[in-house]
């Protein structure tokens, strides 16, 4: 349970994990707990347990991984049901297609604890994860539901309550933290058979967890931001194997470790190659943007007048918000970036303003450079809310909405903007990575990826792998339910081969390329990697300390090398530097990468580093296992 306890002068929430009848006199004055938050149990011995590994696995403190695993509410409050619709198509047994009826029975026979569905967009794979999650309940045992959006969270909780009608747990960030407790305690007294939600809903308290399913593997919101920096499908294969629980995770462009793990037989593969509702791949054609004048191109253009003559509904997709995200001045050069990072502000038209989209600050813009005092000063770039003006002037007719982190705000809005477009009274869907993945919807016939290279000029080593993942998904939202489904492709560089070969559908070529790429360079997953970020206000202090971490590193490996560790388990320092993106929110980064084979020998140095490394006041160091990128 939670208790508010006396510490020092404050007072702080505690965790009691643990009761004992007496205790040494070390020194120390009992004190009392000043109360008790809630009146039954929260966490039971295995989270307790888990916590204790997610404190050793991901260098955090025990107490971080259990306030990460609770929710933060102090009473229970009831969640406003969503509306379930009756419009859902009920599939009957026949009805399944052959390799899903596979899929079914051989996760069933439970030969391998964790398996894998490689499908392409739109071939059923839902259907195949709620069946067996059916088969798992039967059994009188529970189930974890992981999606990596709120947006699949509305639309598949719909599903899932017709399913299993009243054993079902709702827990994602849209809920108040009140209501996720609510939620929470229901699990936890097992009122519930099912629970549903986004990456912390790996911590669901079940006692008899009989399976985990991870919808989307390949996505990034699996990782955590904050410390400790968990990854949930590591997560879920650490409960998954505590509990002697079943693992199934799917996604049509699945991540390259996840690919390895299949390859090396780790994880058992079953394909599904057709799509279930007649649908057909779309065919996807490339434009080159160079000879074009306009955010959209003359192709793109004509194919939406041709979609929106016959009624059918139109997704864009571009994975930038605003309105423009560079501001410059044509006399000097001078650029608009902001005070507290090393990132351009974008302009925002809908507000006026330009923000910058890693630390939140704003300020107005300006028609005179403040360098040069030049009034020949204007954007570049382009994001959502240029699109959608653009859209807007092409076709005054047209019904548009706008889904981005700007809009979804307003966590109602989103709820509505994806029934609207569902009932087809929407014509265009303009959005950012929320309509790339998961969603369902009829009408869709085409799809236009605005600017497909926007991640491919990030120096990060998985830019190849994320534009091949954005392109496939955003593809799969089109003709999922007849054969006219279409994909224009807009690009700059349309000979990059994560473009070429995802609009070809050549999928295991760039599989096999990119992993030949990674053991070349010695990457994930063919290496691990720990990332070790020095940050602070004060430049030279954030440079200072940087540079003792990296003696400090170099004493460490040279002892362990003594103590007669093997040269091929040892891990190597990638060199100290600053990081890519040098400031952000008023913080100077630096950061150390440790590289190696050996997983525990990475770990085993990181750890020493985190426990003898002692930062100075103004200095932190944060500490990401297992990186998804090093920006």
């Amino acid at each position: 349970m939670r208790a508010v306890v006396p510490f020092g002068h404050r007072e702080m929430t505690a965790y009691v994990v643990g009761l004992e009848d007496s205790m040494s006199p070390d020194g120390y004055t009992l004190k009392n707990i000043k109360r008790l938050i809630d009146k039954e149990p929260l966490f039971g011995p295995a989270e307790v347990a888990l916590s204790q590994w997610m404190s050793r696995f991901y260098l955090c403190s025990q107490g971080e991984a259990l306030s990460n695993m609770i929710p933060g509410g102090r009473r229970d409050s009831v969640i406003p049901l969503l509306e379930i619709e009756d419009q859902e198509v009920f599939i009957e047994d026949s009805q399944l297609s052959a390799e899903q009826r596979l899929a079914i029975e051989s996760v069933l026979e439970k030969k391998k604890p964790m398996h894998y569905l490689h499908g392409v967009t739109g071939s059923g794979k839902s259907e195949v994860f709620l069946r067996v999650a059916e088969a798992v309940i039967a059994q009188g045992l529970q189930v974890i539901y992981l999606v990596p959006e709120i947006t699949l969270t509305h639309q598949l909780s719909r599903q899932v309550m017709k399913r299993f009608a009243g054993k079902v747990a709702i827990l994602h960030s849209a809920l108040s933290p009140s209501q996720r407790l609510a939620q929470w305690r229901k699990i936890k007294r097992g009122e519930v058979s099912l629970a549903i939600g986004a990456r912390s809903a790996v911590f669901a308290p079940f006692e008899r967890l009989g399976l985990i399913i991870i919808d989307e593997e390949h996505e990034n919101s699996y990782k955590s931001g904050n410390s400790p920096r968990y990854h949930a499908r590591q997560v879920a294969q650490k409960r998954a194997a505590d509990s002697q629980a079943l693992l199934m995770m799917g996604s049509a462009t699945p991540s390259l470790e996840a690919f390895q793990m299949m390859e090396e037989g780790n994880v058992e593969r079953h394909v599904l190659s057709q799509r279930v509702a007649g649908g057909v791949s779309p065919s996807i054609s490339v434009v080159n943007m160079l000879g074009e004048e306009r955010t959209l191109s003359r192709k793109l253009i004509a194919e939406m007048k041709q979609v929106l003559d016959r009624g059918k509904q139109v997704i864009l997709f571009l994975n930038r918000r605003g309105f423009s995200y560079f501001f410059h001045c044509r006399s000097c050069g001078y650029e608009m970036i902001c005070p507290h990072c090393s990132v351009a502000l974008t302009y925002h038209k809908e507000t006026n303003s330009m923000v910058c989209h890693y630390c939140g600050s704003h300020r107005k813009p300006v028609a005179v450079c403040p360098q040069c005092r030049s009034v020949d000063v204007g954007y570049s770039g382009f994001g959502t809310e240029m699109v959608e003006q653009e859209v807007r002037s092409f076709f005054p007719q047209a019904r548009v909405s706008r889904l981005d982190t700007d809009s979804a705000k307003d966590k109602p809005l989103v709820g509505k903007v994806l029934a609207d477009f569902r009932h087809g009274d929407i014509d265009i869907l303009l959005g950012t990575q929320m309509v790339a993945k998961g969603l369902n919807f009829p009408l869709v016939e085409l799809v236009g990826i605005v600017l497909a290279d926007s991640g491919l000029n990030l120096p990060d080593f998985r830019a190849q792998e994320r534009t091949f993942s954005l392109i496939v998904q955003v593809s799969g939202r089109a003709g999922r339910f007849n054969d006219r489904g279409k994909v224009v492709v807009q690009t700059y560089k349309p000979d990059n081969s994560a473009i070429r070969l995802a609009c070809n559908g050549e999928f295991g070529e760039f599989y096999r390329q990119e992993l030949a790429a990674r053991k070349e360079t010695d990457f994930p997953p063919y290496s691990r990697m720990v990332n070790m970020v020095v940050r602070g206000r004060s430049k030279e202090k954030a440079s200072l300390e940087m540079e003792n971490l990296a003696q400090l590193a170099e004493q460490v490996l040279e002892a362990m090398k003594g103590s007669g560790v093997q040269a091929g388990e040892l891990p190597s320092l990638l060199g100290h530097a600053q990081c890519p993106l040098e400031k952000i929110a008023g913080n100077w980064r630096h950061h150390l990468v440790i590289k190696g084979q050996s997983a525990s020998r990475v770990l085993q140095l990181a750890s020493v580093l985190n426990d003898r490394y002692k930062a100075p006041s103004g200095i932190y160091l944060e500490i990401d296992v297992d990186p998804l990128q090093l920006l």
